[in-house]
């Protein structure tokens, strides 16, 4: 791939762990080199790591990962320290100096907040830095926590503009079944439509993670509609990762990025803010959205649930509650209620100085509905 010019590698628990516990030290040497590789061939590279959690249970003795919030904060609290050590040292080893970006979800939340997290990784990328990036587990609550690595890669892709996410796990890549219990499963090289592909999926990972193929097909979907390429890869073959800046892919699975690009702020309100509430709107409104590439009018909505103030971020769901879009609300969660099913010049009377006709401008929504990449 001759035009990668920027990358976000993820690695997860499970290919950072070695077999006694705690981290291999022997896969971040090679990792480091690695990415040491494709910093010299002109590749900006942002690593997004997990295994904080696993270095902190090795240091406690604990055989099992944490079920509980606590316990897997306290672990992390004690593994972070150890992680980031160790990745300074073998990237030093390498000529190159990392940094550690600590995110939770309330991080990206915030527009301004997000925009922050996205200055701070860009101006490290010119220093020449490799952000180290985790979730922070140590702070992060239940509702607010990303839930595991892949989804925040590909946040952290879509963030940075990245031209590729490379999810490095302890497969060859996607198979037509679980290779672990069917030998005769076949590696699929090539993936056009996610969507397709998903049944594929075989429940969680190891012990020591969080993840699976179904968070990865979810990562590769989400950079996908970012306009990225998505490349999935056995860790074990981390001297082939160089060669994908030159075009020659390793085994794997490539996710190929969609025609149609999502721009940065429908980025964020699509995967990264959370919404305050929720609208119902009707099959003609529904319509209007997915078909017509319309705005939302008042008069298409037949519920809300929720509570919010003007310019916050609401769902849009349609007769079924399946959600097919994201937007900002011109009308609070109060007023949309007494708005709902009227005409625009009967809310224009209801609310005198209102500025605009729309409950969500097309310009502030972003379409999620299968299919739709508006």
């Amino acid at each position: 791939m001759s035009t990668l010019k920027r990358a976000v590698i993820k690695i997860g628990s499970h290919s950072l762990t070695s077999s006694s516990g705690g981290i291999n030290g022997v896969v971040m040497d090679r990792l480091a080199c690695a990415i040491a590789a494709f910093r010299e061939k002109g590749v900006e590279c942002i690593l997004v790591t997990s295994g904080a959690v696993a270095a902190g249970m090795a240091k406690l003795h604990l055989k099992e990962r944490p079920k509980d919030i606590a316990g897997k904060q306290a672990a992390a609290a004690v593994g972070q320290g150890i992680l980031i050590e160790k990745y300074s040292y073998f990237f030093e080893k390498y000529g190159l100096t990392c940094a550690q970006i600590l995110l939770s979800r309330i991080d990206l939340v915030d527009s301004s907040h997000y925009r922050n997290a996205q200055n701070t990784l860009e101006r490290l990328l010119k220093f020449g830095i490799i952000p180290i990036v985790n979730e922070n587990d140590t702070v992060v609550f239940e509702e607010l926590c990303f839930g595991d690595n892949d989804r925040l890669s590909a946040l952290v892709a879509g963030m940075i503009n990245a031209d590729m996410l490379i999810l490095l796990t302890d497969v060859d890549g996607l198979f037509t079944e679980n290779p672990n219990k069917n030998p005769q499963a076949r590696l699929i090289p090539l993936v056009e439509d996610v969507g397709k592909v998903k049944e594929l999926a075989d429940g969680a990972g190891s012990s020591v993670g969080t993840g699976g193929m179904t968070t990865k097909l979810k990562a590769a979907e989400m950079a996908n509609r970012f306009g990225m390429a998505t490349f999935l890869m056995n860790a074990s073959k981390l001297e082939d990762l160089p060669k994908i800046s030159e075009g020659t892919f390793p085994v794997g699975t490539l996710f190929p990025p969609s025609k149609h690009k999502m721009s940065g702020k429908k980025r964020w309100m699509a995967y990264a803010a959370l919404s305050m509430g929720t609208v119902m709107i009707d099959k003609g409104a529904q319509k209007a959205l997915l078909q017509d590439g319309k705005s939302l009018l008042a008069s298409g909505v037949t519920g809300i649930e929720g509570f919010w103030e003007r310019k916050d971020l609401i769902r849009i769901v349609n007769s079924e509650g399946e959600e097919i879009a994201r937007g900002i609300a011109e009308l609070s969660s109060e007023e949309t209620d007494k708005a709902k099913g009227l005409r625009s010049q009967d809310i224009i009377q209801l609310f005198p100085g209102l500025k605009c006709e729309e409950l969500v401008h097309r310009d502030n929504m972003t379409v999620i509905a299968e299919g739709n990449g508006a």
